[in-house]
């Protein structure tokens, strides 16, 4: 407005602003691109960097009409197509390039690329959710192990943010490291947090952080003043809050019914303790929630639909740990140990080598080597609401991108059965994955798939033994 009302500051810069660069065009505004031309003027000297293909954000106001209308108000415009791609090989760029086609074109093009052909997109069918997060981390481990290659050259690709649950679980079964883009990881909630701070207690003694967050949640009547005074004289004595609460000195610096209630929670820790070594670990954690109220606490400190939400969660996570005792005949301390309850990975992403997990929306703009794109299934990639709103096109493009994402592998996965709420619904592949086509696409989620050639089988075998022999040793020495 202020532009377009006062032609002196609009002269102003657009004199200081000889030259213009725009990049992400296609994610660009209305306003924005009305900004874009009152910047630059009758000169029109800039240059908008843009890809219809990844115009994924109009649910935060984006606009790829914006690129439609370019050539209309800038006759003159040169368009220079960038048509080379230097990331992925000639197969995944065939399925990203096969889908794309199926949207309305506002500028044609054809990526391309000299890395050679490559591996075949690999298709999979899995029955459920679990299934296709215990299969997928299972490959991903598989493949590097063969391929000697890095966790960070891997990333797991889904819609939305509720799809990482499952992933982070298996991914912590078997200890890979990995960090999250897009979205809050599942053990970042805090109903999580509060329930790990108790099986660190439980594990260590010792551990202060997990000993201050455990006795304050759910809150037990002792206070803040209470705490730093134990603070204060278990640091004054080296020795750890829980045996500071022990001893008979502490009594003259903490008040005595707060003190009281601090060692009634240490035996209740103790009492965990002694049969976390020696008892089901779903059965240890269950009886622990209900002698701590927690979802009574959540009920009475939240709102009611956020704290179902975090009943919810505290649900899955209790199951899980139950589930995986079940299965590994472990105790609850030794599923503290073999998950990584104790020491999370909670670093600088970038120095890590660690997976990768992130949203389609995320994504963007990021690379990897290997890359699993799951849950491509109808209603979920598409999104349900975009089928019901017609808005398939924007999908696509998010199909687009994830294809885009891989360097040299790209395995796509759908399931055949998925919850919806307390029912279970048959699911249906994304029409995204018959639009890929058949040439270089491996399909192993129909009846009959074609057989592993010889050729790909002896050179899978040969790395299998060429792996082996350098690991192995070679017998006694």
């Amino acid at each position: 407005k202020l532009f377009e009302e006062h032609p002196e500051v609009r002269e102003r810069w657009q004199n200081k602003l000889r030259y213009l660069l725009v990049d992400e065009y296609q994610d660009t505004n209305r306003a924005q691109y009305r900004l874009i031309k009152l910047l630059t003027g009758v000169r029109a000297a800039f240059t908008a960097v843009g890809d219809d293909d990844q115009a994924i954000y109009a649910w935060r106001g984006a606009d790829v009409e914006n690129l439609r209308q370019l050539p209309v108000d800038f006759p003159k415009l040169k368009v220079i197509k960038l048509e080379q791609n230097y990331r992925s090989t000639t197969r995944i760029l065939h399925a990203a390039n096969t889908v794309i086609a199926n949207n309305e074109k506002l500028f044609e093009k054809k990526l391309w690329s000299e890395h050679g052909a490559g591996d075949p997109v690999n298709v999979v069918a899995y029955q459920t959710p679990e299934h296709e997060a215990e299969a997928v981390v299972m490959k991903l481990s598989a493949h590097k192990f063969e391929n000697r290659t890095h966790f960070k050259d891997y990333a797991i690709l889904y819609r939305g943010n509720h799809q990482a649950r499952l992933f982070e679980q298996q991914l912590r079964n078997h200890k890979i490291p990995y960090a999250i883009s897009g979205g809050r990881s599942f053990f970042e909630n805090a109903e999580i947090k509060d329930l790990c701070a108790y099986l660190r207690l439980i594990a260590n003694e010792d551990d202060d952080l997990s000993f201050i967050r455990s006795i304050t949640v759910p809150r037990r009547g002792v206070g803040a003043a209470s705490i730093e005074a134990l603070s204060r004289y278990a640091s004054n004595r080296n020795i750890s809050l829980f045996t500071a609460a022990f001893e008979e000195g502490v009594s003259e610096h903490v008040n005595t019914r707060q003190l009281e209630t601090v060692r009634e929670f240490c035996h209740f820790i103790n009492r965990m303790a002694h049969r976390a070594p020696r008892e089901p670990a779903g059965q240890v954690i269950g009886d622990m929630l209900k002698a701590i109220n927690y979802e009574a606490w959540l009920y009475e400190s939240c709102e009611p639909r956020e704290a179902e939400t975090k009943w919810s969660n505290v649900g899955d996570f209790t199951g899980w740990l139950g589930r995986k005792g079940e299965e590994d005949g472990k105790t609850l301390s030794d599923m503290i140990q073999t998950i990584s309850l104790i020491t999370m990975l909670d670093k600088d992403d970038e120095e890590l080598d660690q997976v990768q997990l992130a949203t389609l929306h995320a994504s963007k703009g990021l690379e990897f080597k290997h890359v699993f794109l799951v849950g491509v299934e109808e209603g979920l990639l598409p999104h349900q609401s975009s089928i019901d709103e017609d808005k398939i096109e924007e999908e696509r493009r998010l199909m687009y991108v994830g294809i885009t994402r891989a360097q040299r592998s790209l395995t796509i996965s759908y399931c055949e059965r998925r919850k919806a709420g307390r029912d279970v619904r048959t699911c249906d592949p994304s029409r995204f994955i018959d639009e890929m086509g058949a040439e270089g696409i491996k399909r192993s989620d129909r009846k009959n798939p074609e057989p592993v050639s010889k050729e790909d089988a002896r050179a899978r075998i040969a790395n299998l033994r060429a792996m082996l022999g350098k690991t192995g040793g070679g017998g006694a020495a």
